[in-house]
């Protein structure tokens, strides 16, 4: 690492293989995969909007809040209650 590196800064790298990571997941037909891909989707989530508030990305910070708010829905999407088959 070079000295003097802000370390907030580099967060962007993280959250981008983060983000990565869990959109191929989210692909995945397997419903564990799937799951794992939401939540790593949360974590990016939180490292894009701490990135962004570093940056001063306002709107950066917004749009996690409100992705954020789909991947729960997406979590809770992909865990259908017993017995209760969902429509695609």
């Amino acid at each position: 690492m070079i000295f003097g590196t802000d370390y907030l800064n580099q967060l962007q790298w993280p959250a981008m293989v983060v983000t990565i990571v869990a959109a191929w997941l989210i692909a995945s037909q397997a419903k564990r995969k799937r799951v794992v891909g939401f939540w790593l989707f949360l974590l990016s989530n939180v490292l894009w909007a701490v990135w962004g508030w570093h940056a001063r990305a306002y709107a950066l910070v917004a749009l996690q809040v409100a992705l954020a708010i789909l991947n729960f829905r997406g979590v809770y999407k992909n865990e259908p209650a017993s017995g209760v088959q969902t429509k695609t």
